[in-house]
């Protein structure tokens, strides 16, 4: 039987007034609001690539996980053949825009520095310093939620806790249960709340990876997590394990005005493919596409690679997936340059298995105003790459991705054209609302 008490002594742990909101289904919901249905009562799935049978549901709405079971990650050929059901394309840019108009609520209610936008659903505040202006954290809460209803039809939930922790828990396990979606965990009640989450991997930062190497150690609940001996998880874990001590006891020292900015800036491109790709040839249109679209990112923010990383998800049991990085001789953003490297670290890996995830990634980004060396003899060359690449740069930011592009595009094996126009990876926003029975 785990312990009720604590080692911690929570009188001397900053106290603030945090919040964690979210919308429920996000791009379902905004679409059920463009056609005039109530959120919570429409039949309404949004799913990537309505072409394909294998098209991915982005997000469906609270009846349909409801009636249904189907959340996302699920295909579209999973989707039962109801009358009920609207199957929409994702429009990003609406999304985005929506988002916009939520933070310009928050921003009512907490200075800028104050919120932090998790994700493009989801956001903390930090009510600490306007609570005297608007009331208690649970009041404060309830006005938010009521002026993202009113103004923009939004249904959200949302947890408060005496830190973003404890507020990302109440939240994730506690807050939809509630009659009205908000919960409230502080540090007084976590022998209640945050020690009785039923799984680990229902904690915020414990992956199904975390759980196995903490069941390893005879720890299978966040209770006896929490009781377990801190030494003990640093020597395992190092710096990590002592953190999922501390968080299964409800201790986050973190401020959302205090943001962490990473060291170094990587630039990088994913891409689920809607089919396996098992020819060599199909598979490098692809890599040869998304290394094009990082390479010119490089080159807009002034900055070239250091180390290229590429990861392939396989179609079958994961058995062929792999990931490499290499140290480039020289730091570069020249597309041609980047394009050799990333097809010789995927030939030399590759053992003919189907293909369905490719992810490149030019890590530890480096300036490309500071001194670059210079190849010998092929600086003319990389000067006649260099303006190639401007050139296109610039006919694209003037005419759009599909002024200019590889002839390449045009073969069935790949998805430049048909991703030319996404937001986020997804389609962009569109004036007419449609769907597909």
């Amino acid at each position: 039987m785990c312990s009720s008490k604590s080692t911690i002594d929570y009188s001397k742990l900053p106290l603030r007034y945090v919040i964690c909101v979210d919308v429920k289904s996000f791009f379902a919901s905004v679409e059920a609001v463009r056609r005039g249905i109530d959120p919570m009562e429409a039949f309404i799935v949004v799913v990537s690539g309505l072409d394909r049978p294998g098209g991915i549901v982005l997000a469906s709405s609270p009846m349909i996980k409801k009636v249904f079971g189907i959340k996302t990650g699920n295909r579209k050929f999973e989707i039962p053949n109801d009358p009920r059901i609207m199957i929409v394309p994702p429009s990003m840019g609406l999304y985005v825009r929506k988002n916009r108009e939520i933070n310009a609520i928050f921003g009512r209610f907490a200075a800028e520095e104050d919120i932090l936008t998790y994700s493009i659903d989801e956001s903390f505040l930090d009510l600490t310093a306007t609570a005297h202006l608007f009331g208690d954290p649970m009041t404060m809460a309830i006005k938010i939620k009521e002026a993202v209803k009113k103004e923009l039809g939004l249904p959200v939930t949302i947890g408060i806790g005496d830190n973003p922790l404890l507020a990302k828990l109440a939240l994730d396990n506690a807050a939809k249960h509630q009659p009205n979606q908000i919960a409230y965990w502080n540090y007084a009640g976590i022998p209640d709340t945050v020690w009785r989450i039923p799984k680990l991997t229902d904690f915020w930062g414990i992956s199904r990876g975390w759980e196995r190497r903490l069941n390893s150690m005879g720890i299978f609940s966040v209770c006896e997590l929490a009781h377990s001996n801190p030494q003990s998880l640093e020597g395992a874990f190092g710096i990590i394990g002592l953190q999922q001590y501390y968080h299964a006891n409800g201790v986050d020292y973190s401020r959302i005005s205090e943001r962490v900015h990473a060291k170094s800036k990587s630039y990088s491109k994913g891409q689920v493919l809607m089919r396996d790709y098992s020819d060599r040839h199909e598979i490098l249109i692809i890599l040869h596409e998304m290394v094009d679209e990082v390479a010119a990112r490089l080159r807009k923010h002034h900055v070239r690679c250091i180390v290229a990383g590429l990861s392939i998800g396989a179609s079958k049991d994961r058995l062929g997936s792999f990931s490499v990085d290499r140290k480039l001789s020289r730091p570069s953003n020249l597309t041609h340059e980047l394009i050799i490297v990333f097809e010789e670290l995927f030939l030399a890996h590759w053992r003919g298995e189907p293909v369905r995830q490719i992810y490149v990634n030019c890590i530890l980004a480096k300036s490309s105003t500071e001194e670059s060396q210079l190849r010998l003899f092929a600086p003319q060359d990389d000067m006649r790459w260099l303006r190639l690449d401007q050139a296109v740069d610039s006919i694209h930011d003037r005419f759009g991705k599909t002024s200019v592009f590889r002839a390449t595009a045009l073969l069935p094996a790949s998805t430049y054209l048909a991703r030319s126009g996404y937001v986020g990876g997804h389609q962009g926003y569109s004036e007419v609302p449609h769907a597909v029975a």
